[in-house]
């Protein structure tokens, strides 16, 4: 048996496949397979894992459209190995990365692990700019990838999400396909007794999205998500997930205080003003590129606004989003 299995779903992404999969020919530690599932595509990646069927134990399954929640679930039932590690179709690892996993697994063990992303030297400036916004202390993004998130445990994410057998035995892998599926399943880790943390080197390349559109659909979703957690998890919904609805609802709200009493308008512009100069500093120095730095200006103000949009809408929703659980057909 293969000592880890590598479970990935993939939906109309061969191209992206592809990248995964060179990556994962080129680890320093080689023992693991690796089982992609396709939920439905339309534009099929097999033929792009076949190519690959001489450098990686490879498995291709093609199923039903469910969303990643249950496909992942579909992968954990056929997986081999012992320790599961959940990839994102959009990911690139690091020639490292199951060595750095197998040493600290060895020495530190934990039933349950999550890693950092980080964006890669090759993506676009617009990419760049948005790992920057989702991992800035200048926006919320300042609370992933940390030990504790929002003042309590750690939280893995399904980009880079290691669980061990024992764990999806227990917890039966994700009882939702989308809305915060992952962090529901984290929060059921947390809650069986399983140990959990945060390998800080094993991060991965992650590309996310491609233009600032769907990026304020993604985290539009995500906002929609957090309160759609809280229905279920009261405890995880803390005062810094209102950050970004306060900071939306202080933007639109500027002409208005204009209109009421001017000096408090003028002093909201130079306020966000400062808070540009900020982001575009920091972003500068760490991307070493002013454009990359101009870029995260918006793709911050898109994360805010787009993130607080989602979940002001979810919590006045007539009609909450009601999760279904289950196992998934295929073949």
């Amino acid at each position: 048996m293969p000592k880890y299995s590598v479970i990935t779903p993939v939906y109309n992404r061969p191209d992206e496949v592809r990248e995964l999969l060179e990556s994962l020919v080129n680890q320093s530690f080689k023992d693991f397979e690796v089982i992609i599932i396709e939920d439905g595509s339309k534009l099929k990646c097999d033929k792009v894992c076949e190519e690959f069927n001489s450098q990686l134990d490879i498995k291709y399954y093609y199923k039903e459209n469910s969303g990643q929640g249950f496909s992942r679930n579909y992968g954990f039932e056929r997986a081999t190995s012992d320790y599961f590690i959940q990839l994102d179709s959009d990911a690139i690892i690091p020639a490292r990365y199951f060595e750095i996993v197998n040493n600290y697994l060895a020495k530190n063990w934990l039933d349950a692990f999550g890693g950092r992303d980080e964006a890669h030297p090759n993506f676009t400036p617009t990419q760049k700019a948005i790992n920057y916004s989702m991992t800035s202390v200048f926006t919320t993004g300042g609370i992933r990838g940390k030990k504790k998130n929002a003042g309590g445990q750690f939280h893995p994410r399904s980009f880079n999400f290691g669980i061990s057998r024992k764990v999806w035995k227990v917890t039966k892998g994700y009882k939702w396909t989308r809305m915060a599926e992952d962090i529901e399943f984290s929060v059921r880790i947390i809650e069986a007794g399983f140990k959990v943390g945060l390998i800080d080197e094993a991060f991965i390349y992650h590309k996310r999205r491609t233009d600032f559109g769907q990026f304020f659909k993604q985290l539009h979703f995500f906002g929609r998500g957090r309160i759609n957690l809280s229905r279920h998890f009261k405890n995880e919904l803390k005062l810094v997930h209102f950050f970004p609805a306060a900071f939306t609802l202080f933007c639109i709200s500027i002409p208005l205080q204009f209109l009421i009493f001017k000096p408090l308008g003028f002093l909201s512009v130079i306020l966000l003003a400062i808070y540009k100069v900020l982001i575009f500093t920091d972003s500068t120095l760490k991307n070493s590129s002013i454009y990359v730095g101009f870029l995260s200006i918006i793709a911050c103000f898109i994360q805010l606004s787009g993130y607080g949009f989602g979940f002001m809408q979810e919590i006045i929703s007539p009609n909450p989003v009601i999760q279904n659980e289950g196992k998934t057909k295929g073949r």
